[in-house]
């Protein structure tokens, strides 16, 4: 008797392993950038509100969101960098979804207000030490960034030329890791999505230019990226996900991305 119940058991876990196990079929996918939290989390709630159909987020980094997609694990991956030209090879495509500005951050702390991006540059890749070097106080620079395969990563480096080049401190795995370090440490610098900074820590103008939704769809504002959609190309998507991909790039989204902190690409 024992070892009947004991099949049984094991042919239910299996079955609720394929099925799901009551996971909810008609919800809606993504999986990627967590940059794109406060973005995707504002829109899913809206598409949600007025459909009645649920939006998953799954914050994974750019580049495991892109992985999700190749493999069939969600419907829309998240980037915040454009794709590849090998990604875009194995069948991916992407839609641009909005344009992020990524602030240069300093504890509150920190007397140094303005850098240029050749300055920071030489933070990083380990030229400029010391923050008396720039003015500021006399106190070892702590560089802190993003882990590789990082969208937010990929786009400051590409931005300031210092791919292979960064001298990190530490590399952490969110936005949100980033900004705490930060604000702990006076002497610490780093980059995040400017929709995700919060007062903990203090942005930085860049040659003179506040990161703000002007200087970013003005291009006045250079330390920036966009938020990409990825899709398979060719694929037709399910019918809800579908519905979520045209709800998010419409028109009648804008006000939502906005007020999220990032500027509508459309």
């Amino acid at each position: 008797m024992k070892k009947i119940i004991s099949i049984l058991t094991i042919v239910i876990i299996v079955l609720c392993a394929l099925t799901g196990c009551g996971a909810n079929k008609d919800a809606v996918a993504t999986d990627g950038s967590t940059s794109m939290n406060k973005v995707i989390g504002a829109l899913g709630e809206a598409f949600e509100n007025e459909t009645g159909i649920t939006v998953t987020y799954k914050a994974t980094g750019s580049g495991a969101g892109i992985q999700a997609v190749l493999e069939d694990r969600c419907d829309i991956g998240l980037s915040s960098r454009n794709l590849k030209d090998e990604e875009k090879k194995n069948g991916l495509e992407g839609t641009i979804l909005a344009y992020d500005g990524i602030a240069i951050i300093v504890n509150p702390s920190n007397q140094i207000s303005d850098l240029s991006v050749e300055m920071i540059a030489k933070i990083y890749t380990g030229e400029i030490k010391n923050w008396k070097e720039i003015s500021g106080n006399d106190a070892e620079i702590v560089v802190i960034g993003r882990e590789a395969g990082s969208g937010t990563r990929d786009g400051f480096e590409s931005i300031t030329d210092t791919k292979g080049k960064c001298k990190y401190r530490q590399e952490l795995t969110s936005t949100g890791d980033v900004i705490t370090t930060v604000a702990s440490n006076p002497g610490a610098i780093g980059y995040a999505s400017l929709a995700s900074v919060k007062d903990s820590v203090k942005a930085i103008k860049i040659d003179g230019v506040v990161a703000s939704e002007e200087t970013i769809r003005d291009g006045s504002y250079v330390v920036q990226r966009p938020f990409i959609l990825v899709t398979k190309k060719n694929i037709k998507l399910s019918e809800n996900a579908q519905k979520f991909l045209d709800f998010i790039t419409s028109e009648a989204a804008n006000k939502i991305i906005s007020d999220a902190g990032v500027v509508p690409a459309n």
